[in-house]
């Protein structure tokens, strides 16, 4: 098989839960374990950090493993899903994986795969994992595709474990409560393994504590070791002040990722970069630190993140795409100079719509849209769910269009944002 082909087996021969869903949802570790097996295990070739959580987990990863780059190793990081490029969710040093890499790996092992029935996301994690070993990674940041507890990843032994925050998501596969989520998510949490709490609250940190409990595993909350004492913005970065709990060191930062909601992700980072350095054989300088911090989405090639496309209307586009994100957008929206809005947004189905949108700003002209996927919810159909909440606008089904669209609406001072789903901004861009 050619790439092509290969990536069509991959998309086509096996579900994919960015396509159709829950029904492409297959929990349980049997079938990624006995896989690896037929692969000698590569997953225990390197250390790992994992990394789970309703939002910020692609952030945290991306920053760790460009913080682990300028610390000098060989870094691997795994992530999903992606917005261009197949290619993306598998990076060593910032490089994606070479097409031929992924041609070799189906070729040679494509009959096995068919035989235990793997879904698309563990035969991705198989490939990752595989690849690392042979490119001799030292270390990989492994972010976890849904849940924790039965998501694939949760085979590797980490060196430590991050959780970054529990929103309402997936509901119907995770649970109906945080407290449920809490405990899908804390599943990754491992024997005597510490955990790293990103933002806690008193609504599940009981559940993750039981858990660690049970396992003699330490709880870490990254608030409690770093606090963020000041954020502003400086042109196309962002400078923030961090101070460190155990000795009240100061770091003077600077990240090259937007958004306010960055600095929650950059105080978790900020927490496992110290303890990988005090706990376990890695050693993070403070010049590796910093500037990993500063490079993070140069070094990992990271979008989507509160990205801007364009100048004069500005245009912005960012992935988050459930409450707590969408949340984190509007407050950003909000803190943006502008003049008129006009958001471009589309969803998924199994997202809480009705949670979702009474956080969107109101005063904004909207144009519903629908990527191409089957999970997608019909752009008439969302305009008609939108209004219910005050939402007005009208509908252009196409996303290219949809934003073409925008651009003949907007006068230079006017603001345009893209978002609602990953999959429109991935159309988007």
């Amino acid at each position: 098989m050619n790439y092509t082909q290969t990536l069509d087996f991959l998309f086509n021969s096996l579900p994919v839960f960015e396509q159709k869903g829950a029904s492409a949802y297959k929990p349980g570790l049997e079938r990624i374990s006995e896989f690896c097996r037929h692969l000698g295990n590569p997953q225990r070739n390197f250390f790992t950090i994992h990394v789970a959580g309703t939002n910020g987990k692609g952030s945290v990863s991306h920053m760790l493993a460009s913080i682990l780059q300028q610390a000098g190793y060989r870094t691997g990081l795994f992530t999903s899903p992606h917005l261009q490029d197949f290619r993306e969710r598998i990076r060593v040093d910032g490089e994606m994986i070479p097409k031929q890499k992924v041609v070799n790996f189906v070729d040679k092992h494509q009959a096995k795969m068919v035989d235990l029935k793997l879904s698309f996301f563990e035969m991705t994690a198989a490939l990752a994992f595989d690849y690392f070993a042979q490119a001799d990674v030292e270390v990989a940041v492994i972010e976890t595709g849904l849940g924790g507890r039965l998501d694939a990843t949760n085979i590797i032994l980490p060196v430590v474990s991050v959780i970054t925050n529990i929103g309402m998501e997936h509901t119907a596969l995770l649970g109906d409560t945080l407290p449920k989520i809490a405990a899908e998510k804390g599943g990754i949490i491992k024997k005597s393994i510490p955990v790293i709490i990103g933002e806690g609250d008193d609504r599940y940190n009981s559940t993750f504590e039981e858990i660690a409990a049970t396992n003699r595993s330490r709880v870490i909350y990254a608030e409690q070791a770093f606090t963020c004492c000041s954020q502003s913005l400086e042109g196309s970065t962002q400078r923030f002040s961090l101070c460190r709990s155990r000795d009240g060191y100061c770091y003077d930062l600077e990240l090259d990722l937007m958004g306010l909601y960055q600095r929650h992700n950059l105080v978790t980072a900020a927490t496992v970069a110290d303890f990988l350095h005090e706990s376990t054989p890695l050693t993070i300088s403070r010049r590796a630190f910093v500037e990993g911090v500063a490079s993070a989405a140069k070094d990992t090639a990271l979008m989507g993140r509160w990205q801007k496309l364009g100048d004069h209307p500005l245009m912005i586009c960012d992935t988050g795409h459930n409450a707590h994100g969408i949340s984190c957008v509007a407050e950003q929206i909000a803190a943006t100079p502008h003049k008129k809005l006009i958001c471009v947004i589309g969803f998924v189905r199994d997202k809480d719509l009705a949670h979702i949108l009474p956080l969107l700003p109101k005063e904004a002209h909207y144009i519903f849209t629908a990527a191409k996927s089957e999970r997608a919810v019909p752009a008439d159909e969302l305009t008609a769910k939108a209004a219910i909440y005050g939402l007005q606008g009208e509908t252009v089904a196409d996303v290219k269009e949809a934003v073409a669209y925008a651009r003949t609406l907007a006068e230079e001072e006017d603001m345009i944002f893209i978002g609602g789903s990953t999959y429109v901004v991935a159309e988007a861009m």
